[in-house]
């Protein structure tokens, strides 16, 4: 078994573990709530996004470490963000959430260095798409309440799956060593398409909700769940570059840690319904990766990928219908 499916698993019971401390209480705890019960929320997400990677390829005479830097910044995406909560008995629930929005407007930079670090080309391109979408699978229970009726403190653990893809278009030349590189000569228009990036995690995730009442109308929310492990499948597309090939022309793949943090405030605004405003960050970041490069003819060559993080993060908005 490979050292990267060794913390799958490990995650995986992880997460086991949490829902069997979970049944326990279910069986211990006297019932404080009527079921079957259902909470269906509807909102949106307004969130920017940040990914960078950067690859180790100084094995090759002449090259830095990290030898290639890109960091990709889209703006204001706004994301639609569904969840249901299904109470399966009085303290054990099942959660599923997903959202999915396109992603338009912001910035490629790539960054490429000599050894001792000597930045000798770096270029911006646009992005002008494409989307980012994730889903979350929970299941968690209820294991204490606080006095007066003031709220809940639920554990849960599951899965998320988390794809984001981003289309850079058109090429700005801001560095260009004339001793390394062609500095002179046509560039793309600012429309035609360079490079194709699409990052998948698939993550085991375990964490607690809580909500906090300081009124009947009026209460703090918050969860915080945290990623043991995470497999990173990431492909780039270079569509300029003849000497690499189409499909893709770079892949990467590793594993690491994240988190996931949601806080906020729910108004009731009648029995049945209330809104949601809040603040969300999900954040992954690789240990360990490789980065492997396929030219267009002869074999693939791989080199350690020493960088891959993704953040998102921004204001949340929505309503709860609770039944």
């Amino acid at each position: 078994m490979s050292r990267r499916w060794r913390f799958a698993c490990i995650g995986v019971l992880c997460a086991m573990g949490i829902g069997a401390m979970v049944s326990v209480s279910a069986v211990e705890s006297r019932a404080q709530e009527s079921w079957p019960r259902v909470e269906l929320s509807a909102g949106t997400w307004i969130s920017v996004g940040d990914t960078r990677w950067a690859h180790d390829a100084s094995s090759v005479a002449g090259l830095g470490n990290p030898t290639s830097k890109l960091t990709y910044k889209d703006v204001g995406t706004s994301v639609i963000d569904l969840t249901g909560k299904f109470w399966f008995s009085p303290r054990v629930f099942g959660r599923l959430n997903g959202g999915f929005a396109n992603i338009g407007g912001g910035r490629l930079t790539d960054d490429d260095y000599l050894t001792g670090q000597r930045l000798f080309s770096r270029t911006n391109s646009n992005i002008d798409g494409n989307n980012m979408y994730y889903i979350n699978a929970d299941l968690g229970g209820r294991v204490g309440e606080f006095p007066n009726h003031r709220g809940w403190l639920d554990l849960f653990g599951g899965y998320q799956y988390w794809h984001t893809e981003h289309q850079a278009v058109g090429i700005a030349q801001v560095v260009c060593d004339p001793v390394v590189v062609v500095c002179t000569g046509p560039l793309p228009p600012p429309g035609e398409n360079v490079i194709t990036n699409k990052a998948n995690w698939h993550s085991v995730r375990i964490g607690a909700s809580a909500e906090y009442r300081l009124t009947t109308r009026f209460s703090l929310l918050g969860t915080f769940a945290f990623i043991p492990i995470s497999l990173l499948d990431n492909k780039d597309v270079h569509h300029l570059r003849g000497d690499l090939q189409q499909n893709p022309s770079f892949s990467m793949d590793g594993y690491g840690i994240g988190a996931d943090a949601d806080v906020g405030f729910r108004f009731m605004i009648m029995k049945h319904l209330a809104a949601n405003l809040g603040y969300r960050v999900y954040y992954n970041r690789i240990l360990d990766g490789d980065l492997s490069v396929h030219p267009a003819v002869g074999s693939s060559e791989s080199f350690p990928l020493t960088q891959f993080e993704s953040l998102r993060h921004g204001f949340t908005a929505g309503l709860s219908l609770l039944f």
